[in-house]
């Protein structure tokens, strides 16, 4: 078990999505997707440019599954994350988004669509450039009600490693670090979605 951790640049409750019972990474961090392995935890934490929150939880989720898109796609359980632009915010920012047609990407209206509802074709390449996603039932989502992450963290005493990565990207701490991390959670006790997205708060409609 290890710990990949990225900041979160823009926290729309769309990478990663946390309704409707799983957490999954199936946009955006590619590489993240792809790195990732069986048992591993992904932790994304605050971005200090735009939130001011560096040094803060935005979720943390341990993968228990890995899937490509058209599984995703056609999977009963995660129908429901299919984006519906006329829902709720939660349906809104949807993220099963892709399948494949006779060999191309289809990419329906979502978040990561042009705002016609016409594919993004940058959007496209990058979000299929790698065809893996991460889903998880134990997670914790807290978006803005992010928590401070214990100073013991940002420098962790046994290795050195602070939790939070440096800029863009992500970067791969030790064993060590993520099992303590995850003791602190499981001490902690607080799963599933805790807060809503920060950038819901710019929207009229809360789901």
């Amino acid at each position: 078990m290890e710990l990949l951790s990225y900041v979160v640049a823009r926290d729309y409750g769309f990478a990663p999505n946390p309704f409707f019972g799983y957490c999954t990474l199936a946009t955006c961090k590619p590489k993240v997707r792809q790195h990732a392995s069986i048992g591993d935890w992904v932790v994304g934490t605050g971005a200090k440019t735009r939130y001011n929150l560096r040094g803060f939880l935005i979720f943390a989720m341990k993968v228990d599954v890995e899937m490509d898109f058209d599984s995703y796609w056609s999977d009963p359980r995660f129908l429901c994350k299919r984006p519906t632009q006329n829902g709720s915010l939660k349906q809104l920012y949807g993220d099963n988004i892709y399948h494949q047609q006779d060999g191309k990407w289809i990419q329906i209206d979502s978040h990561h669509s042009l705002d016609t509802g016409q594919p993004n074709p940058h959007n496209v390449e990058h979000d299929t450039s790698v065809n893996r996603l991460l889903i998880s039932q134990k997670f914790v989502y807290y978006g803005m009600d992010a928590p401070r992450i214990p100073e013991h963290f940002r420098l962790y005493e046994h290795t050195g490693e602070d939790i939070c990565c440096p800029g863009q990207g992500y970067h791969r701490l030790s064993q060590q670090l993520a099992t303590a991390f995850e003791t602190w959670l499981n001490d902690r006790g607080e799963w599933g979605v805790q807060g809503m997205p920060l950038e819901f708060n710019s929207h009229k409609r809360v789901g």
